[in-house]
């Protein structure tokens, strides 16, 4: 197959991953990237939320041979540890005995591929921001943030992987009417804080986790939430998701005094943990939550949106990144089929992802209501039971919905969000039988299930 130049706008997570993809299939790759090399200015704290790596992401890189190298850099996460106010603790499994999603670090799962990327021949350019596009000769333009100089790079084809704010796709938009856009962001922004490991000492000299280390914890607090995700350094990275406004919020906790007492009170088992609270609060920003659907995502075989420059979504599901990896593996199945005839590449690439891309944005911001309110509930926890036991029973008739999205790479979303509607609709009919809460694990209770199944 005859090699072409290929170039990659963003070196992120998906560009990076997409950029082995292509270089495995001969073609000789360049990718631009706006900041510098993380490899030696690692991004700073409070601009990241640690990634849950699941099933769609290691499919996307066990395509090209680098599971192995990234289990190095992540931690197993078996289930949600509930954190209630009380101080009381809930484990929910996420899947059946030995699922599990991965907690990785941002910085250094990048770090990582881009290393792997250069090994395979791809080339790196750094400090060079995108400064506008030209659709019809297929070139990009670039002016390096040091220097100043301007360059153009020409491609055969070129793909924009530059994240929520592409500004590929603000160029494309830009070019064209034909062109739908939709942004949207959530009233709620997110704040990074951190667990620091229990201090070493003569008996401990690694230090250790400061709380169970193979599960993603949750302070679900009905209107807003702490969650925690394991670290290979033995720390936590925490996140807090909050109103902008309103009480309580960002905005009404503007002074030490005032945030310490809250957190105190809301999350008191946390707060013993965190000797950095205040200086990590009030140092790092507070950041927002965009959902972004646009069509089409090609131009002609020239340019094609892939990853968040394509379908931005909020972290609540933890697919952003398991999404954009699966982007990678759909593209390379279409180049095989196709022959790398990009034009038919890209048509199908942009029919196929968008119902899923779509259906998955939808889920993540169900799921924040789930993660923050419902977790804790009495009758959800209930719901769970009842779905876990059916399941387990008839696994050809129930996937629960997490395991269809998160365990199931080859359940599309739309399909997944599909099947969540109708197993939703069947377990409010169920939870509203006389007695379930006695009987949940009765035949009576099976019977029902089936019927409604029929």
């Amino acid at each position: 197959m005859q090699s072409k130049n290929l170039n990659i706008i963003g070196a992120g997570l998906v560009g990076s991953l997409l950029s082995i993809y292509l270089a495995k299939r001969g073609h000789k790759v360049n990718v631009f990237e706006r900041r510098p090399d993380i490899r030696k200015n690692r991004i700073s704290a409070g601009k990241s939320i640690n990634l849950a790596l699941s099933d769609r992401g290691w499919k996307g890189l066990e395509g090209v041979g680098i599971a192995d190298e990234i289990k190095k850099v992540g931690i197993p996460m078996k289930g949600r540890l509930i954190h209630t106010q009380d101080g009381k603790t809930n484990f929910q499994a996420y899947g059946k005995d030995g699922q599990a999603i991965y907690s990785v670090s941002r910085g250094g799962l990048n770090c990582v591929l881009m290393d792997l990327a250069e090994k395979s021949g791809v080339t790196f350019h750094f400090n060079e921001k995108c400064t506008g596009i030209d659709l019809a000769a297929g070139s990009s333009h670039f002016e390096n943030t040091e220097t100043k100089k301007q360059t153009t790079g020409q491609a055969d084809h070129t793909f924009g992987t530059d994240g929520a704010f592409s500004a590929v796709r603000l160029q494309i938009q830009l070019s064209t009417d034909r062109f739908d856009y939709k942004q949207s962001y959530l009233e709620y922004g997110y704040k990074e804080l951190r667990i620091p490991p229990v201090p070493r000492t003569l008996q401990n000299p690694s230090g250790e986790f400061a709380l169970e280390q193979h599960a993603l914890h949750i302070w679900p607090r009905g209107n807003f939430m702490l969650i925690a995700l394991p670290n290979m350094d033995k720390s936590f990275t925490c996140t807090l998701f909050f109103p902008f406004e309103g009480k309580p919020s960002f905005t009404e906790l503007n002074t030490e005094e005032k945030m310490l007492h809250f957190f105190e009170a809301t999350f008191p088992d946390a707060v013993r943990l965190m000797p950095t609270l205040a200086k990590d609060y009030f140092s790092n920003p507070s950041s927002s939550l965009v959902t972004v659907k646009c069509f089409p995502w090609s131009y002609q075989d020239k340019f094609l949106l892939m990853g968040d420059a394509a379908h931005a979504i909020v972290p609540f599901y933890g697919q952003g990144m398991n999404c954009g990896f699966e982007d990678c593996v759909v593209l390379n199945q279409l180049m095989d089929k196709h022959s790398d005839d990009m034009k038919s590449v890209f048509a199908a690439f942009e029919t196929t992802r968008k119902p899923n891309s779509d259906a998955i944005a939808d889920l993540a911001v169900a799921n924040f209501v789930e993660m923050r309110d419902r977790v804790s509930d009495p009758k959800f926890i209930l719901q769970k039971k009842i779905e876990t036991l059916f399941s387990q029973k008839y696994p050809d008739k129930w996937i629960p919905l997490y395991s269809m999205v998160t365990y199931s790479p080859h359940i599309p979303y739309s399909i997944a969000l599909k099947e969540g509607e109708k197993q939703e609709a069947i377990m409010q009919k169920i939870l509203a039988l006389p007695g379930i809460e006695r009987n949940w694990d009765s035949a009576e209770v099976e019977a029902e299930i089936l019927k409604y199944l029929k």
